[in-house]
């Protein structure tokens, strides 16, 4: 039984229960509403309930209750609320008090008299309600939408006992319908009710002229218990349609005094008696006809047990039917059913289930149906197939009621012999309907449904590095506009909150996730996700790194001015902290401390001799200073000349002065060496030699060291424009801006002066981040990793190497991703979370105290993916003395990467060591291996490889036994040579009979017991299969062949009839037999030669001898005799006959020999009066005209045609202007075609040119584009030649 109607939603918050009560107490039911105005309804029995000493009804807000008083035995009814379109049923149980028991006695049977009275009382209750007028308070809820459509009055929901009769009425307003409105009634989704009109359904219709009103009664007589569910009306009416849903209710009939068990086991064709006639169910002898209602059995025995007085507990569930549970269980479920249900006599049933399964309705209309459903990919095309019995009749498509009809290239409609097609294309979400073929008034109908693809991602998304606060925008693109898609980050699902931190933005097939602001917490994987596939991209976010745009400087400065530090940072949000010789500086009258945007300031006013010193910057969270010096210049005047020799102080915390200084690469080497003497010294810096050796005079041969020179603060010289050396009073500063690598080395300085002089050496070494590696190689690659392998560089940069870093990225993406933070210290890494079958590459840092370095070459793109997982379904497919031939199945799973092969391996029993079967890989899935010993017994196994390598192997059961066995020899003929082979002479003949057998057999042809000759047809044979080959057949080759298969005393046999047929020879004896009024007998014999096949029929032509043109009378005529009618009277005919069989016409024909000559009869003849036909018609351009380019100076034409009656005025436009007299076209028209010439057009011919055609029926236009391009010059050829 189908599904019932689903029903709306309830309006009811609370519902009121079934509840059990003793006579004379009282009791209340509440209910609660959703909305606390609701108006609402009590009902007994269908019938509403006013408020009495009874019955008290209240109303508080949305709360609602029903109290009855002193209640007796007939308060035990069925009750409902009714609150807008929601109905609540609910059961009162009254038992009686306990200490009045009842016992059972024969007085608790019915008595027969008193059962014909109980049904109609039933009626009396029933049918009034259904058929009094509808009154405002007492009308059912409409339980569906507000009256809308053409329903002006839609069919409501009811109920009735079992026995009584209801009417459903449906009405329909026909003024603005074009045509008489069609009504169906279906019970629940699909049963047309139309077909179930009978004894129990009776359908009318009416109308009423004056108010153009359709009337339609649905009547249900005799109700049983089984017509209870959901029910629909559909309306339609040319390209109008509407519906409405409505229920029954179908309730027992209360049998007080007790159960006539007997009445359930009458049979079933006494069902309509034991409701109206007597009780007694054996009348007449009819006992035994029909069947057992068992069904009805279990519901009066549910139905006693609720009227019954004794304290039972019962189920208040509606009533089951068990005929429809048992029809959609398995049969495993039978016992279990049964027993839950109380049936007692499960095979009984069992045999009537049977019996209502084979019960097929057959229809007379169509031999085959359509199926329940078919089901359609959006875009694709679909062809629903019936099959009538009559191949002339005509049938209609109707879809969701409405007829179909051919429109364009969307439905296309098929009739071939019995069959009967709709096809329909480039279906889409609104195809998704029910379709119907209706022949009559039958129909058979189905369910299609469209299936929309799923959304593929055609752009996946991209791995991101970012910094923090940066925004970020994670993008693909799916196959389809508008698709919805879900973003998910480690696997939860992304939204928008209230801060929006994400936005998510679709651009046409495009959509992006925005990420305003990045921050740390924002790392990790994100996900997006169609019903189709799904893309994953790895989100990096690191800190910013602060650049320094402007460094501070080293300052000298006099007493009372001003030192001003100034730096610029890249960060305008970043903070610092100014130090002098490690101790904070602070803000005071003399100090000033200014940070404005990304420059930082410290100014020093009125500077006094205690500012001197080393003064530093450092960034708030960055691991970095600035540092420079601020020198006070002091002027001092010595009045006694005096002369000290000159002395160096290196104070190297506790060192000799022979000491190495650190330098990183690109930083500033600052020398500071304090001296004395009097007066002032000359300083000299010398690299590479020792200063000892450095010489007063230069003029030394040999390669010179190179020296700097201070005199007085002077400098002499300078070699380099990064070297800067000063004096000051003290102190002599040697500076070189950005060490290299090339300044490393031993500097040496020497102090002069008349008193003396001194020296000192100093070794400088320059450290730098280490080179690149090499290029890293894959050692191998998994489902998602790879383990990567590289060398160490060649130079460390003077620091040991920490460790390395690693990089990845898709080998289409420009972004490279970091695999690592922390330096990884060996050289070999196995890098994962990667995406199986997307191409990637490598590449690594190397990290030492001093930095990163650059980074290396990029490795060979590679692939992770898996091996494939083991080949199935390995057996043997044939084994002689000397080979065996194996056969497999693909690998359920490939994996991203193709299949390269599979490897075959063979061990010997009692050995361990695999042997390979072939060289190589093999693609196919089968293999022959051969030059195998015979009576080995070997063990095979089969693996499949890809780029990741072999998969695990799959290994034969057992081993196998390298030795042939005997089979028998057996033909198997195919199926189209069991029946006689035809062949037409001339043809080619290739029959290909297949055998088995072990070894070869010897295989033997021969034709009515002779062996077959080599000049008579070739035969071929293999180890599996014979040829029987005839190159051109003749008729000579028709007859029997027999085929012998033997292996030694063992043989089988099979025979092949084949038969050539060719073209008859003529007919013979054509006679006319007579000869009377406009007609002529005919009379013929068959040919001699019948082409080797049956004649299939005769074709008879008639010529008239002045013309002699021949005419066919008859095509396939299957008799040797004709009558020739419809002949001309005064003309004289001749006849001819051919032969038909299955290769054609015969050669020639037979003539006859004499001629037939119809006379002229006295008739006179009268012409047939009629009215003259309008042929007007209304121009149509059959042939448009297309758009040209052609070359200016060669005549062009443009060409179109149109018909239409009267012949129509034809005027030709260019650019909408008549170009009729001018002399440069020429217009011409011949038999409807129309062509314009253009006489050595030039580009500005060019245009649209437009053709109209009028006539008194009409006009129409076809116009086109004519493109004019200028000559090319030979010349200007000759040049794009050179």
């Amino acid at each position: 039984m189908p599904e019932p109607v689903k029903k709306p939603v309830s309006a009811f918050a609370k519902k009121p229960k079934t509840q059990e009560a003793e006579e004379g107490s009282s009791v209340v039911f509440e209910a609660e509403t959703e909305k606390p105005d609701a108006k609402v309804k009590w009902q007994c029995n269908s019938k509403d309930i006013a408020g009495d000493d009874k019955y008290v009804i209240t109303a508080d807000g949305n709360k609602h209750s029903l109290a009855i008083k002193a209640v007796s035995k007939e308060d035990a009814n069925v009750y409902a609320v009714i609150a807008g379109g929601s109905k609540v049923k609910f059961d009162l149980k009254v038992v009686s008090k306990p200490e009045a028991p009842v016992e059972p006695s024969a007085e608790s049977g019915v008595k027969p008299e008193q059962a014909p009275a109980a049904a109609p009382a039933q009626n009396e209750t029933s049918t009034p309600a259904q058929e009094a007028p509808p009154a405002e308070d007492g009308q059912p809820p409409d339980t569906r939408q507000d009256l809308t459509g053409l329903f002006t009055e839609r069919p409501q929901s009811g109920e009735v006992t079992v026995g009584g009769n209801i009417t459903f009425v449906a009405k329909v307003n026909a003024e603005s319908l074009l045509k008489k409105p069609t009504i169906k009634w279906f019970k629940g989704k699909w049963m047309d009710l139309a077909s179930k009109s009978g004894k129990h359904l009776q359908l009318k219709e009416t109308y009423d002229r004056s108010s153009k009103v359709y009337t339609f009664e649905m009547q249900i007589i005799a109700a049983k218990a089984n017509f209870a569910g959901g029910y629909r009306c559909e309306v339609s009416s040319r390209d109008k349609f509407d519906s409405c849903n409505f229920e029954l209710a179908v309730h027992e009939a209360c049998a007080v005094e007790g159960l006539d068990i007997r009445a359930a086991f009458r049979r079933t064709s006494e069902a309509g008696k034991k409701r109206s006639g007597p009780a007694s169910s054996s009348v007449d002898g009819k006992e035994d006809s029909g069947e057992l209602d068992f069904s009805t059995l279990l519901k009066k025995r549910d139905s006693f047990l609720k009227s019954s007085n004794r304290a039972v507990q019962v189920s208040s569930d509606p009533d089951v039917d068990v005929w429809e549970i048992l029809s959609k269980a398995p049969v495993t479920e039978y016992e279990k059913i049964a027993f839950q249900y109380g049936i007692t006599d499960l095979r009984g049933m069992l045999k009537r289930l049977k019996k209502m399964k084979k019960e097929e309705k057959k229809s007379a209309a169509f031999l085959k149906k359509l199926d329940p459903a078919y089901q359609v990919s959006k875009g694709q095309k679909i062809k629903l197939a019936v099959e009538v019995a009559n191949e002339d009749v005509e049938v209609k498509w109707l879809k969701n009621g409405q007829e179909i009809h051919p429109t364009g290239s969307k439905y296309i409609f098929e009739s071939v012999g019995n069959m009967r097609y709709l096809t329909i294309n480039h279906c889409s979400l609104s195809d998704d309907a029910a379709y119907c073929c209706k022949v009559g008034d039958e129909k058979c109908t189905t369910e299609l449904f469209v299936k929309e693809p799923p959304v593929q991602i055609v752009k996946n998304l991209e791995d991101q590095m970012v910094m923090k606060g940066e925004r970020v925008e994670l993008e693909c693109e799916v196959s389809e506009e508008g698709a919805s898609v879900k973003w998910e980050k480690d696997g939860v699902e992304l939204t928008r909150d209230e801060s929006f931190k994400y936005r998510f933005k679709k651009d046409g097939c495009k959509h992006v996730l925005i990420i305003n602001e990045a921050t740390k917490e924002d790392c990790g994987h994100y996900k997006v996700k169609t019903n189709g596939g799904e893309s994953m991209a790895e989100l990096l976010v690191q800190e910013k790194e602060l650049e320094v745009y402007q460094s501070i400087a080293d300052l000298t400065v006099k007493a009372k001015d001003q030192a001003v530090f100034k730096c610029e940072v890249s960060d305008e949000t970043v903070k610092g902290t100014w130090f002098k010789n490690g101790v904070e500086v602070k803000a005071d009258g003399r100090v000033n401390i200014t940070h404005i945007g990304r420059i930082h300031k410290l100014t020093i006013d009125d500077v006094k001799p205690e500012d001197e010193g080393d003064y530093t910057f450092v960034p708030d969270g960055h691991a970095f200073n600035l540092s420079a010096k601020l020198n006070f210049l002091e002027v001092k005047i010595d009045y006694v000349p005096r002369q000290d020799p000159p002395k160096i102080h290196l104070d190297c915390m506790g060192r000799t002065a022979d000491s190495t200084i650190l330098v990183v690469a690109g930083n500033k080497l600052r020398l500071d060496v304090p001296i004395t003497g009097d007066p002032a010294p000359t300083v000299i810096w010398t690299k590479g030699e020792k200063a000892s050796s450095v010489k007063p005079d230069a003029g030394e041969k040999g390669r010179q060291p190179t020296s700097w020179t201070v005199n007085d603060g002077d400098v002499l010289t300078e070699a380099d424009g990064r070297v800067h050396v000063e004096t000051t009073k003290g102190h002599c500063v040697f500076t070189i801006e950005g060490a290299e690598r090339q300044d490393e080395g031993v500097y040496s300085v020497v102090v002069r002066n008349p008193a003396g002089e001194d020296t000192a050496d100093i070794n400088v070494k320059v450290v730098d981040v280490p080179d690149p590696p090499q290029a890293p190689t894959i050692l191998s690659v998994g489902e998602d990793s790879c383990v990567v392998h590289w060398d160490p560089p060649a130079f460390d940069g003077g620091q040991p190497i920490i460790g390395y870093v690693l990089e990845r990225k898709k080998l289409k993406s420009y972004r490279w991703m970091r695999l690592n933070f922390d330096p990884f210290p060996g050289t070999t890494y196995e890098a994962k979370r990667m995406i199986e079958g997307v191409q990637y590459e490598m590449r690594v840092y190397a990290v030492n105290g001093i930095g990163m370095s650059r980074h290396s070459a990029a490795s060979q793109p590679f692939v992770p993916i898996a091996p494939t997982s083991a080949p199935i379904g390995l057996c043997v497919d044939d084994v002689s003395d000397t080979s065996i031939s194996l056969k497999w199945r693909r690998p359920e799973r490939v994996g991203s990467s193709e299949l390269e092969g599979y490897g075959i391996e063979y061990c010997k029993e009692g050995t361990d060591e695999w042997i390979p079967a072939i060289e190589g890989l093999t693609d196919r899935t089968s293999v022959i291996i051969k030059d195998l010993t015979t009576g080995d017994k070997l063990q095979f196994r089969v693996r499949a490889y890809n780029m990741a390598g072999p998969s695990a192997p799959t290994t034969l059961a057992q081993p196998v036994t390298i030795r042939e066995i005997m089979q028998r020899p057996k033909i198997w003929i195919p199926r189209n040579l069991r029946q006689t082979l035809i062949k037409k002479v001339g043809d080619t003949v290739n029959i290909v009979i297949p055998f088995q057998g072990k070894p070869r057999p010897i295989v033997k042809w021969s034709k009515d017991g002779e062996p077959l000759d080599p000049t008579f047809a070739s035969v071929r044979n293999s180890e599996v299969d014979t040829i029987l080959f005839i190159r051109r057949t003749e008729r000579k080759h028709s007859g029997v062949y027999d085929l012998q298969v033997q292996i030694e005393n063992v043989e089988d046999s099979a025979k092949v009839t084949l038969q050539i047929v060719d073209l008859p020879g003529p007919p013979q004896g054509l006679k006319i037999m007579d000869v009377w009024g406009f007609n002529v007998a005919l009379e013929w014999k068959p040919p001699k030669d019948n082409g080797n096949c049956e004649i299939s029929g005769y074709t008879i032509q008639k010529a008239d001898k002045k013309t002699m043109e021949w005419f066919t009378v008859f095509e396939q005529y299957r008799r040797t005799h004709c009558v020739v009618s419809d002949l001309i009277m005064g003309n004289e005919y001749v006849f001819r006959v051919y032969a038909i069989n299955l290769v054609g016409l015969s050669p020639d024909p037979c003539c006859t020999k004499d001629s037939a000559y119809i006379q002229k009869t006295g008739i006179a003849y009268k012409s047939p009066s009629y009215k003259e036909h309008d042929f007007s018609e209304a121009p149509k351009f059959t042939h448009p005209l297309v758009n040209r380019s052609i070359i200016a100076g060669y005549n062009a034409t443009l060409s179109c045609s149109v018909r239409g009656i009267p012949k129509p005025k034809v005027t030709w436009y260019k650019n909408k202007m008549d170009i009729s007299n001018e002399a440069k076209y020429r217009m011409l028209s011949k038999q409807g075609v129309l062509t314009l010439e253009i006489r050595k057009p030039c580009p500005f011919d060019g245009g649209v040119y437009m053709c109209k055609a009028v006539n008194d029926s009409g006009e129409d236009v076809v116009e086109c584009k004519l493109e004019v391009r200028p000559q090319v010059v030979k010349d200007d050829k000759k040049d794009a030649k050179k």
